[in-house]
């Protein structure tokens, strides 16, 4: 699709009009019409005015010429997975895994690719063909080659490690000891616990990407213990396969 024809969509999708979308990017109208009709394209200023409005990438407004991947863990980058700098604009070159509110949360490269592993082992991967072909793609890839320039002298991981003592000196009951937290998307455990009034509510922003693991309790049984986390609280809770019939063990504010 040619950019005309992506910021046209995007544009009536929104419900703006070229005035409205005109100022929003400091523009005049006639420019807006110009970009719909193919005469003009939008400067790289603009372009990233755009990409704000609309919460798409750059790569899509160009009607995406690229297939782009995470320079840092190689999955393919679409515009939902695209992480975010600390003004909240997209980071093209980084997933929500990787890159979260302008900070990387890998530094460890071992420690990522048995992440990667967990997800990309299957009837026709075995973990040992996914730890092969990761430890042969990750070298190549933008955030390990500039690691030195890019990363943060190990901040995060002791951040994460200050953590992982806080959450195990709640010593929470059956729970064991939390060893490692990776990098999860709100969107896929943000989970909806049942008050005691009745009430439901949800604790995290889909959009935002925190800290947790998942875990085996202690004594056995069917239901796991999920911890999530950032700089603002700690969650635990438990749930059934699939994060069935949650419930809420412990929440505490840092």
């Amino acid at each position: 699709m040619d950019t005309k024809n992506v910021l046209y969509e995007l544009r009536t999708k929104s419900g703006l009009s070229q005035d409205e979308l005109a100022k929003k990017v400091f523009v005049t109208r006639q420019a807006v019409s110009r970009w719909e009709t193919g005469e003009t394209v939008p400067n790289t200023e603009t372009l990233k005015l755009l990409s704000e409005v609309f919460d798409v990438s750059i790569n899509t407004l160009l009607g995406a010429p690229q297939k782009r991947v995470c320079q840092c863990c190689g999955m393919p980058l679409e515009d939902e997975i695209i992480g975010r700098n600390k003004d909240g604009s997209p980071n093209e070159d980084y997933c929500k895994w990787c890159f979260a509110d302008g900070t990387y949360t890998y530094s460890d490269m071992d420690e990522l690719i048995e992440v990667c592993v967990q997800h990309m082992a299957g009837e026709n991967f075995s973990e040992e063909q996914a730890r092969a072909y990761m430890r042969q793609v990750l070298p190549t890839l933008d955030y390990w080659k500039r690691y030195r320039e890019l990363g943060d002298d190990g901040e995060f991981e002791r951040f994460k490690k200050q953590l992982i003592g806080e959450i195990n000196d709640l010593h929470v009951e059956g729970m064991p000891e939390v060893r490692s937290l990776n990098a999860l998307v709100g969107k896929y455990v943000n989970l909806e616990y049942r008050l005691p009034n009745g009430a439901s509510v949800k604790f995290l922003d889909d959009g935002t990407t925190y800290l947790g693991t998942q875990l085996e309790p202690e004594f056995g049984g069917e239901r796991c213990f999920g911890v999530l986390a950032n700089l603002d609280f700690i969650l635990v809770c438990t749930y059934a396969a699939e994060g069935a019939d949650p419930e809420l063990v412990l929440y505490k504010k840092r």
